[in-house]
Order: structure tokens, then C-alpha cells, then sequence
């Protein structure tokens, strides 16, 4: 990674980039990783399935064979598809797309995106989102997460859409727990605050990249990081230098995991 210029931004990186700056640098830019355990691995894998799923039940594709020895898939996909009003009975003036992509052009960066689920209608537009883990306790840091923030700051930079007539739901599907979900609207002020806080913090991005390459400078932690950020903790406290280079290297799992499944 050597140039900046029309690299694509996901939300993945915005988050990382926002709470530990460091652990942006090792995962994405020296890719310090570790293998995934077998149970990260499962997990990761039977989400990424769930989500082949519903893109092939969207396109009216066969899912028989994804399904034929997952019993807990296919009755996350009948239960979901049960709670969820648009995909039985969708209206007759909407527009969806499964997987559906959207890219930003913005200071020199691509912004990538990808939904879940689209549906348009000509006055409003909804995001559908799934999740295979369990409803987050506490709302407010989903709201704050960049998956929420740049998915429906993009709806509208891509579209004629304003923002109050745009939504993004996130659907827990995993069980044995019915189907839950959050939603969150959006508006004009929520748009410029999304706009600000991007601006800043690719334009921080750029600062630490160019000292990180031209004078050997690695990325600061910054007073949130210090105060929320496990890598910190652990590389500050009195534990010996092995524990905490494998608790550290635990630590570098989760982000990993995350970059394929927002999980909090």
C-alpha cells in the first residue's frame, strides 16, 4: 500500500481508522494477521452463507443445496422472511436489489458500499441490513457505528433521495431468538455531521499515511483510543510483554472478524 489516491474506503476502515488508528495500520496497511480460530471461522462462514442465501432468494435462484444440511439456516431464512413485510409482499412500486453496490468519488478516495437489500420506491427509499449475532443491548452505538453513518450518506450522495426519506434496518436473525431489528432514519443535519466528521477523519488518514511513509511515524492513538482501545491498555499496563503480545494478537481476531460481519 503505497498510494492513497482512489483507494477504496469501507466502512471497516472508517471504523478502525476512528478507534485505534494503530490497529488500522497493522491490519490493513503492514497486514499483521492471524489466523482465525475454527470457531471464528464457523461463524464467519455461516454468516457469509446466510448472506449467499438471501441474494439468491432475492434473485428467485434455487437455495435448496445451501440449505439441504442446515436446518438452523432455513429456519432463519422462513422466520425472517415471515417478520420481515417487504420480502413476501413487496410493493408493486418499489425497485430491489440484493447485494447492491454504491461508489463515492470523495477527496481523492473511492467510498465503496454494499447492501444487503435495496428497496426503492419513488418516494423513499429503505437499506435492508442482516445480522447473524444477537441484538446489541444499547442502540446508540450502532447509531454511531460508520456502517450506519456512510450507508445512508451514500443513499443520498448517489441519488435524488433526501435524507429524511431514507432508512437503514439491521435484522438479527440469529436463533433461537425471533427475528429483531433497529432502524434508523435519517435527516438534513445528521447528513452534514456525517459529512464533517468523513472529511476530518480521511484528512487525518492522509496526515498519518504520509508520515508513516516518508518518516518512518506510526499512527498516534488518539485520547478516545486511549481510554476504549484493548491494544492500548495492554501494551500500557504491568502485564509481561508475552501476555500481552497474545492478548493483542486475540484482540487483532475480533477486528478481523469484523471486517467481514459488523458485530458489537
Amino acid at each position: 500500500m503505497k498510494d492513497i489516491s482512489l483507494i477504496h474506503i469501507s466502512q471497516s476502515h472508517l471504523n478502525l481508522l476512528e478507534t485505534c488508528p494503530p490497529q488500522f495500520q497493522r491490519v490493513y496497511i503492514e497486514q499483521l494477521v492471524t489466523p482465525l480460530s475454527p470457531e471464528k471461522q464457523e461463524k464467519l462462514f455461516w454468516g457469509n452463507q446466510f448472506h449467499q442465501l438471501m441474494q439468491q432468494h432475492e434473485l428467485g435462484l434455487p437455495i435448496e443445496l445451501l440449505v439441504a444440511k442446515d436446518k438452523q439456516m432455513q429456519n432463519s431464512l422462513n422466520t425472517l422472511i415471515d417478520a420481515v413485510p417487504n420480502l413476501r409482499n413487496p410493493s408493486k412500486n418499489s425497485w430491489k436489489e440484493a447485494e447492491h453496490s454504491r461508489n463515492l468519488a470523495f477527496q481523492g478516495y473511492l467510498l465503496t458500499v454494499i447492501y444487503d437489500l435495496l428497496i426503492a420506491e419513488p418516494k423513499k427509499a429503505e437499506i435492508l441490513d442482516w445480522k447473524t449475532y444477537l441484538k446489541p443491548e444499547k442502540s446508540e452505538k450502532l447509531a454511531n457505528h460508520w456502517q450506519t453513518r456512510l450507508y445512508l450518506y451514500m443513499l443520498v450522495e448517489t441519488s435524488n433521495y433526501s435524507p429524511e426519506h431514507i432508512s437503514l434496518t439491521y435484522w438479527f436473525v440469529k436463533l433461537p431468538t425471533k427475528p429483531q431489528s433497529l432502524t434508523f432514519f435519517y435527516d438534513r443535519d445528521k447528513h452534514q455531521k456525517n459529512h464533517e466528521d468523513l472529511t476530518m477523519l480521511l484528512n487525518q488518514f492522509k496526515n498519518w499515511f504520509n508520515k508513516y511513509i516518508q518518516e518512518n511515524i506510526n499512527f498516534p492513538h488518539l485520547a478516545n483510543c486511549q481510554t476504549s482501545c484493548p491494544y492500548y491498555q495492554l501494551l500500557n499496563s504491568e502485564q509481561s510483554r508475552e501476555t500481552k503480545l497474545n492478548k493483542v494478537k486475540t484482540d487483532w481476531l475480533s477486528i478481523i472478524e469484523e471486517i467481514q460481519e459488523v458485530s458489537l
